[in-house]
């Protein structure tokens, strides 16, 4: 829609009324546009960015060939950006960098003389007035056709030159070298190749159009960066990513064993062995690497990584220590692939590497095409000029005599010889000492190997088999040329894993002390008296268990809830401990009535007061939530009663008594091994009594045939042993047998172990 401004004529000018939100869409995908197709996304052609491109044509430009000397840096670079690419110089020389680092590019195509940084620091290059540059023998395979009719081109930016659009490459560049690069909306990420490997892919698939991603993978490994560190991803996910074109990789660092110590000889691709020297220092300052005691970093010039890990003592489990530091430091990297490029189409496509290999194979073959067109063409013409050359060689007195008596000798040499224009302005323009020195063999033997190299190019050009052999030799010739082994190993590994905390902490003997109150601590050692220990004023000992630092406590409270919490995070028994409602979260009024430590598979028994029971694992109470899990079942009026150890489930005996002096004695393999409930009875309490809390089952033991029970009421002690307890020995849940006068009102029930050591 156009409008007129007030004040002039419509012949003046004219304005176009658009949106703001037309405006600013259209420009918006104008830039993404821009920065996708010229800037972050390489061709498949070529394998380059435009501004990889440029600088490569432009160095050809200025002769810096690999057999020439080298030229300054800003040299280069200021041609880029005044001829072709009118961005920062920055930028520009970076990527210029970037080309030249032997470290970041698997088959580098610039030179570089000076310092061009390093794999600890790549950023650390010379600024571009020190340095100096030229193109590496491998850039041949990128340039040696650009002058062979196989280019199109375009204008520069300002129209004064131009520019190659896609160059020329004789082997598929955007697998070899790979590239990175973000765009708006899309980026990419292309790992490097062997060239070797890749050319082989492209033979098969020649030989064979119809091969599947399966079949060039039998070629292709894997990626192969320049670094030897391996690559641990499995052959299958490797094929996974290569059918879907995109995924990942992992490299692991490789290492071996000198007296001891831990040489780590190659790092993975991009990583810098200060940074990784830094992340395994951090964790040594932070304690969590008690194992390791020095570090050192040896890389020179003769082994660029040699990085020196120190472990504490040789008892030290160096694959252990490794996968730990592969699973917390850089010395192993995961890097993504994402094969997105701009295709023969011009649009921008993720491709799985059979449609990368076919595309490039389709453009190579245009690209061969061009140059064989281009050439006959030349050869041609040569082969017209050499007819008309014969023809005034054969006659040349009367040539001469044309040229010095006509004054228009083009037309009447073309009228008498039946020379094309061409044919006689090359007569006229040869000087006259050539043409005397001319050889009529001389000129046939050009005119027949031309004629020879005609005919073999038409067969060429008008057989798709002569075509296919040809790319084939070409491929074969640039892999003898520029191949080399395979640099990244791809082997089978584990999968790395980080030290735990349990791994890291040393392992002590504890005695977890809880006091009346809920307050908790840990002493160091086994011969530690609880009861000794200070305690606040108005609080007491009331439970202890015996452990290790590894290990988790597990308690039990009176609402039949069980918590866990690990060993090492509790304080010192030097203080007084902390409130466990810090730790864990019991419900309002629970009281504590049992502390537990051991291995997952140790055995205590569980009971309430109500008569009812069974055994457990300790690994099935253990509980990750603050809040604990529900553990014990207990009936209506009953109360929950300190755990056991169960130390031998064949051989021990269950002991229970009631507060009203009965005992029942019963093999504890009559109860049920449960993870959590109610359990069964173990003594029969009548409800109505325990309702009222007349009686209850008082407290339960267990025991070995070799050992001694020892019952207390008040001031009195009684101790029976195996021949003593018959009497008290019947079936799960009944009442028990009545105890000796004076013990019908019982305080508490032990058991005297005969040998405790065991």
């Amino acid at each position: 829609m156009t409008d007129t401004p007030t004040g002039g004529s419509s012949d003046d000018f004219e304005t176009e009324k658009l949106s703001i939100k037309d405006y600013a869409e259209k420009a918006y995908l104008d830039y993404s546009m821009y920065v996708i197709l010229d800037r972050a996304l390489p061709h498949i052609g070529d394998g380059l960015k435009p501004v990889q491109r440029r600088i490569v044509y432009a160095m050809s430009e200025l002769g810096l060939k690999a057999g020439s000397k080298y030229k300054k840096s800003a040299r280069t670079v200021g041609d880029v950006i005044g001829k072709f690419h009118p961005h920062g110089d920055s930028s520009v020389y970076e990527a210029m960098v970037l080309m030249a680092q032997s470290f970041s590019y698997r088959y580098p195509l610039v030179d570089g003389q000076g310092n061009w940084g390093s794999t600890d620091d790549p950023k650390s290059f010379a600024a571009m007035r020190y340095t100096e540059s030229k193109l590496t023998p491998y850039a041949d395979v990128l340039m040696s056709e650009v002058s062979q009719g196989t280019v199109d081109w375009q204008a520069n930016f300002d129209g004064t030159l131009n520019e190659p659009i896609i160059l020329p490459a004789r082997a598929p560049n955007i697998l070899l070298n790979g590239t990175t690069g973000i765009a708006v909306g899309m980026a990419t990420d292309i790992p490097p190749h062997n060239l070797r490997e890749v050319v082989s892919a492209c033979i098969r698939l020649l030989d064979k159009p119809k091969s599947t991603v399966a079949d060039l993978f039998e070629h292709v490994k894997g990626p192969d960066f320049p670094t030897d560190a391996e690559i641990v991803t499995s052959p299958e996910s490797i094929l996974e990513t290569y059918q879907t074109g995109k995924g990942s990789l992992k490299m692991r660092a490789i290492y071996e064993i000198e007296q001891g110590d831990v040489v780590v000889t190659a790092l993975p691709h991009q990583v810098s062995g200060a940074k990784v020297l830094e992340q395994i220092a951090a964790q040594m300052q932070a304690k969590k690497l008690p194992m390791v005691v020095d570090l050192r970093d040896e890389s020179d010039h003769e082994n660029p990584t040699r990085l020196i890990i120190v472990p504490k003592s040789n008892r030290v489990d160096t694959d252990t220590l490794m996968s730990h530091l592969f699973s917390s430091t850089d010395l192993e990297r995961n890097y993504r692939v994402n094969m997105n490029m701009i295709g023969v189409d011009g649009r921008p496509q993720v491709k799985n590497l059979l449609g990368i290999v076919k595309e490039w194979l389709v453009y190579r073959k245009d690209t061969v095409r061009k140059r064989l067109e281009y050439r006959l063409e030349k050869i041609l013409s040569r082969l017209h000029l050499l007819d008309g050359l014969l023809i005034a060689f054969l006659n040349l007195d009367e040539v001469i005599h044309i040229i010095r008596t006509e004054d228009k000798p083009k037309a009447v040499l073309m009228q008498r010889f039946d020379l094309s224009e061409t044919q006689a302005d090359y007569i006229l323009d040869t000087r006259l000492r050539q043409l005397a020195r001319l050889e009529e063999m001389k000129i046939k033997s050009d005119q027949e190997e031309l004629n020879r190299e005609r005919e073999d190019i038409e067969k060429t050009l008008g057989s798709d088999a002569r075509m296919k052999t040809l790319i084939k030799k070409e491929l074969v010739a640039v892999a003898e040329e520029y191949g080399d082994d395979r640099r990244s190993p791809i082997v089978s590994r584990a999968d790395a894993t980080a030290y735990t905390e349990d791994d890291i902490t040393s392992v002590d003997p504890v005695t977890i002390v809880l006091s009346d109150k809920g307050w908790i601590r840990a002493a160091k050692g086994h011969d530690i008296d609880p009861s000794s220990l200070s305690y606040k004023s108005g609080d007491g000992f009331k439970l202890a268990s015996k452990g290790k630092s590894n290990q988790s406590v597990v308690l039990l409270d009176s609402t039949g809830r069980s918590y866990s919490i690990p060993a090492r995070t509790l304080p010192s028994a030097r203080g007084q401990g902390e409130p466990l409602t810090g730790k864990i979260s019991p419900p309002s009024g629970a009281i504590f009535e049992g502390v537990m430590m051991g291995s997952d598979n140790d055995m205590y028994l569980l009971a309430t007061d109500a008569g009812y029971g069974f055994v457990a694992r300790l690994g099935d109470m253990h509980a990750n939530k603050k809040a604990g899990k529900s553990l014990l079942t207990i009936p209506k009026g009953g109360r929950v009663i300190a755990p056991a150890r169960v130390s031998d489930m064949e051989d021990a005996l269950l002991v229970s008594v009631s507060n009203e002096g009965r005992m029942l004695i019963f093999p504890i393999t009559d109860l049920p091994i449960m993870a959590r409930g109610k359990g069964n009875k173990i003594m029969n309490i009548p409800s109505a009594k325990l309702a009222t809390r007349e009686e209850f089952m008082l407290a339960v033991a267990v025991m070995k045939k070799e050992d001694a029970v020892i019952i207390n009421a008040g001031k009195r002690h009684l101790k029976m042993k195996m021949n003593d307890l018959e009497h008290y020995i019947g079936e799960r849940a009944r009442r028990g047998n009545k105890l000796p006068r004076g013990f019908q009102k019982v305080d508490s029930v032990s058991i005297e172990v005969k040998n405790p050591e065991q």
